[in-house]
């Protein structure tokens, strides 16, 4: 049976430049011509724009990561959002007056967002030539991209996919599975970050981040043909945490953090229990009822950033424009040592991106032998029943 390997890069913003130093560590693991490694690709929200990158340069897998390393470390706040002071004041308070209005029934504001994103759409077709997808599919170094977003009117994950012929759609409990020529414009709607960017229109649906009732991050992969699944997500596990005397009330910027924690972090958690439980049943079920309810073992690894993210992104508050500072201490960001959670999605700063690629690039490389072993299908992959 030809088992594939699914590539999952996950949400998170800014924090997704951790992703590419993993990518980096894993490039330099494989003989320096070798072939793409993840004939399934998929990404959500940031990780999409990774994916995306990954699936156009699929016939050099080195080439396309170290074209990602470039972009990100070369990275500023304005690349993603406006930054000038009449962008910021002008997004603002067309922000604030579209709560106002809106509760009131006075009037609809369209893209009414926290931040203008337009940066971020020029930026996208300038770098990443999407038609290029069904090139790499032609050649055979890519079964399939997909790229998921959370539809506004419906509430159902949607997993647009482009790959080889013969992959079927799917429809499960609030998320669907559906074929797309993917462009630039199922990117941005899958790195919408709610409140923070705008809704993107496909079709008959406004979308925004793919992070959001993701109830199943790894489910894409394994629809589409994965049976060993790579995880790189953007959460440090904090299973132990401390919990001090907190005594303050949150500001907006602590609650901010919060919820996309929620969004982008809990769910992953929670489906690779349920495989790790599922992949423990097997072990007690025949082959003959694994073969007639379609059951199978699904290999899982994940790689994490081994220090906090939020920690790291307090160093580096300096690199937001002063118009975002403010704006951000508005919510309280800044002051009070408050939100610096929601200021590791945000901070799309040089300096902090290459800080979080050389984590990724450290941790992939401390766990060589565990990622030589998941990726080589003649060896043995981690045993998931421990």
């Amino acid at each position: 049976m030809d088992q594939k390997v699914g590539l999952v890069l996950t949400g998170g913003g800014a924090r997704a430049a951790y992703q590419v130093g993993v990518l980096k560590g894993i490039s330099e693991l494989l003989p320096r011509r070798a072939d793409n490694p993840f004939p399934i690709i998929c990404g959500t929200s940031a990780g999409a724009l990774n994916a995306a990158t990954l699936a156009i340069n699929a016939r050099q897998f080195r080439k396309g990561v170290q074209y990602l390393d470039n972009i990100w470390k070369n990275f500023r706040p304005s690349d993603i959002y406006r930054t000038d002071l009449l962008g910021v004041l002008s997004n603002s308070l067309r922000w604030f007056a579209g709560l106002v209005l809106n509760s009131l029934g006075i009037h609809r504001l369209d893209r009414v967002s926290l931040l203008d994103n337009t940066p971020l759409a020029r930026l996208l077709d300038q770098i990443l030539p999407c038609e290029k997808i069904q090139d790499s599919i032609d050649a055979g170094a890519l079964h399939a991209l997909c790229i998921t977003a959370s539809g506004y009117g419906s509430g159902q994950s949607v997993t647009f996919f482009q790959g080889v012929n013969g992959l079927q759609p799917w429809v499960r409990a609030h998320r669907i599975g559906t074929p797309a020529t993917i462009g630039n414009a199922h990117l941005l709607a899958s790195s919408a970050i709610p409140f923070f960017f705008p809704a993107v229109h496909i079709h008959r649906e406004y979308f925004g981040d793919g992070s959001m009732r993701q109830i199943a991050p790894l489910s894409p992969a394994l629809h589409l043909g994965a049976s060993r699944v790579l995880v790189i997500s953007t959460s440090s596990h904090r299973e132990n945490s401390h919990r001090g005397e907190i005594d303050t009330y949150p500001t907006l910027a602590q609650m901010a953090g919060h919820a996309l924690d929620s969004i982008f972090l809990d769910s992953l958690e929670v489906e690779i229990e349920r495989i790790h439980r599922v992949n423990q049943t097997l072990e007690f079920i025949s082959d003959e009822v694994r073969q007639t309810f379609n059951l199978r073992h699904v290999e899982v690894l994940v790689i994490s950033p081994s220090q906090p993210l939020e920690k790291i992104a307090e160093r580096y508050i300096h690199g937001l424009p002063w118009t975002i500072r403010l704006l951000m201490s508005m919510i309280g960001v800044v002051r009070r040592g408050g939100g610096a959670n929601l200021l590791s999605y945000l901070l799309s700063d040089g300096e902090f991106c290459r800080a979080l690629i050389d984590m990724g690039y450290r941790d992939a490389l401390a766990r060589r032998d565990e990622i030589t072993n998941f990726l080589n299908p003649a060896a043995p992959g981690p045993d998931l029943t421990q």
